[in-house]
């Protein structure tokens, strides 16, 4: 009996920067099977030649979300993907925390502008200022966050990407962000291990690109209240599978209540390099979804 062969999807930046990924491919062929790292939009692969492809790192989707979708569609008519492409293409847009909310889930207050959309200095007045982000983002790309006297600068950041066909999203800076993001990853629906990070919008009013995305991570034992709101978001994705693998990142509200910033299933950095117990889950939950048992 063959190995099952198995793709690790990554993408350029992926196989220079994602530090799980030589792991996650170790790992899997440590238990028998014939794992490769495989970037999305190599040229000539064939998808049906793999068993199963586990999205890992494609962190260029956002700047190329029509073709990465397209490479979704393509690629789970050959394979079998995961995460699959419904809940691929529901989690690339951040319009997903309003469906979030309207479940029941606590979310960071979310408002959406559209291209068209009417944008002024009212939309962005909060006690604490406001964060403007494209709805279609990750690593805090083309974010900031604003103080409550830099509403002008705020209308300029959503007219900006809103000229450019981009949603935004309109949200109220949560000041208790400076007591740490909590990153929970979930494999199969169980939680795994939890990471606590700084904030990463430290300046008001700045555009970087380039920051840090995951500053000062510290691991976190995360409190029956993270763990209840994060349960609760991964019940309320539309979907009647259950994602192999999952982040879903917290801050404190006002109140002092866990709210979802974000619930990620495409590519989350999973920190698998800070916590062996979760890359043992990882590669088992993989295993049994190839209906591997060895070689």
């Amino acid at each position: 009996m063959s190995a099952a062969r198995i793709a690790v999807v990554t993408s350029g930046a992926g196989f220079e920067h994602d530090v799980d990924l030589p792991l996650v491919v170790a790992a899997l062929r440590a238990e028998g099977l014939a794992a490769e790292a495989v970037a999305w939009d190599a040229d000539s692969v064939a998808w049906d030649g793999f068993d199963l492809a586990v999205i890992r790192s494609t962190w260029d989707y956002t700047t190329r979300l029509d073709e990465f979708l397209a490479w979704v569609d393509t690629a789970s008519r050959c394979t079998r993907l995961l995460n699959p492409a419904p809940m691929v293409r529901w989690s690339s847009d951040k319009r997903y925390l309003l469906e979030l909310a309207e479940r029941g889930v606590p979310v960071v207050p979310t408002r959406v502008l559209e291209p068209g959309d009417p944008c002024g200095e009212a939309d962005f007045a909060q006690p604490a200022g406001v964060v403007v982000k494209p709805t279609v983002s990750a690593g805090a790309r083309d974010t900031a966050r604003y103080e409550p006297g830099q509403a002008a600068a705020a209308v300029r950041h959503a007219r900006m990407l809103l000229d450019q066909g981009l949603a935004v999203l309109v949200q109220p800076y949560l000041r208790r962000v400076a007591e740490g993001e909590r990153a929970l990853v979930f494999v199969r629906g169980a939680f795994s291990h939890a990471l606590r990070k700084g904030p990463v919008l430290t300046e008001p009013g700045v555009i970087d690109n380039f920051r840090v995305p995951h500053p000062d991570l510290v691991p976190h034992r995360p409190t029956e209240a993270e763990l209840r709101t994060a349960s609760a978001a991964l019940a309320a994705v539309p979907s009647p599978d259950t994602p192999l693998f999952a982040r879903v990142d917290l801050v404190l509200g006002e109140n002092g209540g866990p709210v979802v910033m974000e619930l990620e299933l495409i590519e989350p950095h999973l920190f698998l390099d800070t916590n062996p117990r979760g890359l043992g889950l990882l590669v088992e939950a993989v295993a049994a979804e190839a209906g591997l048992k060895a070689v």
